[in-house]
């Protein structure tokens, strides 16, 4: 059975906003290394839309971006991308999968039929698939400042506190510190 890893790039202050973070070749290659060491992308529509509107464009040379930033999008652009919406029906970027129904049972399904494991990227999503006691692993690019807004991690709270174990603290150059922890269970 595959695991569920939740990724995400956070600031010190828990803000999970897109544009707060260091954007550079090395925290790139963090993520393209979560990215090909998974199996599948699991997404909800907000994040889906968000990417879809951005990196097929940097896979196919449309838009200009650092080598970093196009080996991302490339392997991206080839990955099965999962995606949880029941206000779209429609995805129609490459390798894009509409998952509807129980939303216990399909993740589960997913993760099962994932041996490489799944990795999850939506923080909203994220809160719902932790009230369900689905996720196994979290890794975090903690980065070195207070963006002071939203949103921010498990804005909407769990029901119980999560015990974690940590595996790694891997610091890089630019301050930002990869956090890898696992499920206390």
């Amino acid at each position: 059975m595959g695991r569920l890893t939740f990724s995400s790039n956070i600031t010190l202050d828990g803000c999970i906003d897109h544009r707060e973070g260091i954007a550079d070749d090395e925290t790139h290659a963090f993520f393209t290394r979560l990215m090909d060491e998974g199996g599948a992308m699991l997404w909800g529509r907000i994040t889906y839309e968000m990417m879809e509107s951005y990196w097929p464009s940097v896979a196919c040379g449309i838009t200009d971006a650092p080598q970093a930033m196009r080996e991302w999008a490339i392997k991206l652009e080839a990955k099965p991308k999962y995606v949880v919406s029941s206000t779209r029906t429609d995805f129609p970027w490459t390798n894009s999968h509409h998952i509807t129904g129980d939303l216990r049972t399909v993740v589960q399904q997913l993760k099962d039929a994932t041996p490489n494991g799944v990795l999850l990227g939506s923080g909203r999503l994220a809160t719902e698939l932790d009230r369900l006691d689905l996720i196994d692993e979290y890794q975090f690019l903690v980065h070195p400042m207070i963006a002071g807004h939203g949103p921010t991690l498990y804005a909407s709270g769990l029901p119980t506190t999560r015990r974690l174990a940590l595996i790694s603290a891997t610091p890089l150059r630019c301050g930002a510190v990869a956090m890898h922890y696992q499920r206390a269970r």
